[in-house]
């Protein structure tokens, strides 16, 4: 029988969540962004992996173009078709606070039936983005992270060849106006809406910097009154994003890949007493809870903990038994080692989703 294993990532099940973040981790200031750029062009000195004008008319054409800009006359009824040139598209990412000449990468990715972008040379190509301005002109050597070789109808590859990176393969030729907020104030955009972790950084913030200098708008928005001064507000934005603050406690969640079989799962995730029978399957996870003395006159605390103790078997349809006590860990680790099978896996978690018993959100991806 073909066995199944679940990855399960249970490593925050054993530790307690961190207890601050900065603030510059949960929160984005509103304006401060990056732009997306694209383009298209040429990529040539390919060793005959080119793209093939039968297929791929448009690089033909647009090669005919590029010749025609650089003063080549190309006579009338002369077929076009290079092997060693492909037509690709760029793509690349404007971070905020660009200047002009500034180098960025791109990415260079063959839009025909180009075999390998191997060894080409991308020829002097616009960026625009998405108000259709130049923003950016690329050009350079294309570096490609696989390889390949084939001969005789035998053919061996490592990687995508059809895809490929320009280091600072584009320079920077208009700028976009970052405004770090409005008049004398700044908004701070949470990562997560919450409205806890929204007082909190109010609360963080104005303990900082006195009384009345942040508000909460609502529970994804906090305002934030800066100095005018850009010097100013720069120094104060990065005192402020430094700012230590508790988010909120995550909601529980478990996530299944349906599609192989992973189970991730926070610190969140409890259950509550069930029963379920599922096929064949007999799994018992017991909890017995020991407590812990400290010696007397050392000032120390009772602590009560859990040992687990796990029997599994696969002996006729018996009933999956989960007291309180027992983690979703405990549990998917005995199935896992049983061999149940992912299928196996999220039936038996959404029936004790439905069931009551799985205090947290399920997710099938």
């Amino acid at each position: 029988m073909k066995r199944f294993f679940v990855v399960l990532l249970s490593g925050l099940l054993a530790f307690p969540a961190v207890a601050a973040d900065r603030l510059k981790d949960i929160t984005n200031i509103a304006g401060v962004r990056s732009n997306q750029l694209i383009g298209y062009g040429l990529v040539v000195g390919l060793d005959g992996s080119g793209d093939k004008v039968t297929s791929s008319p448009f690089t033909g054409q647009s090669l005919s173009n590029m010749l025609t800009q650089l003063g080549v006359q190309i006579p009338p009824g002369t077929k076009v078709d290079p092997k060693n040139v492909a037509a690709v598209t760029l793509t690349a990412t404007l971070p905020p606070f660009a200047r002009r000449g500034q180098n960025i990468d791109v990415t260079v990715s063959s839009i025909g039936d180009a075999k390998s972008l191997r060894g080409g040379t991308l020829l002097l190509s616009p960026l625009k983005g998405a108000d259709g301005q130049i923003y950016g002109m690329a050009q350079g050597n294309v570096l490609v992270g696989g390889a390949g070789a084939s001969s005789g109808g035998s053919k061996a590859q490592i990687n995508q060849l059809s895809v490929g990176r320009i280091p600072a393969g584009a320079t920077v030729e208009r700028e976009v106006a970052t405004a770090l907020g409005s008049g004398e104030f700044i908004n701070l955009e949470l990562q997560d809406a919450n409205f806890t972790t929204a007082n909190r950084v109010v609360q963080a913030i104005n303990k900082a910097f006195g009384g009345n200098t942040a508000r909460a708008v609502d529970a994804g928005l906090v305002e934030v009154r800066a100095p005018l001064d850009a010097n100013q507000r720069v120094q104060f934005l990065s005192r402020m994003e430094n700012l230590a603050v508790d988010p909120a406690d995550v909601s529980p969640l478990v996530i299944v890949n349906a599609r192989t079989g992973s189970i991730v799962m926070n610190q969140a995730v409890r259950l509550e007493p069930c029963a379920v029978s599922h096929g064949n399957l007999s799994v018992t996870v017991n909890s017995n809870p020991q407590v812990s003395q400290p010696n007397p006159l050392s000032q120390g605390q009772t602590v009560t903990t859990n040992q687990p103790n796990i029997n599994i078997s696969a002996d006729g349809g018996k009933v999956l038994n989960v007291p309180r006590g027992a983690n979703l860990n405990q549990v998917v680790g005995a199935l896992n080692a049983l061999g149940a099978t992912p299928q196996d896996l999220i039936s038996i978690l959404q029936a004790m989703k439905a069931a009551g018993s799985l205090k947290a959100d399920l997710q099938i991806i």
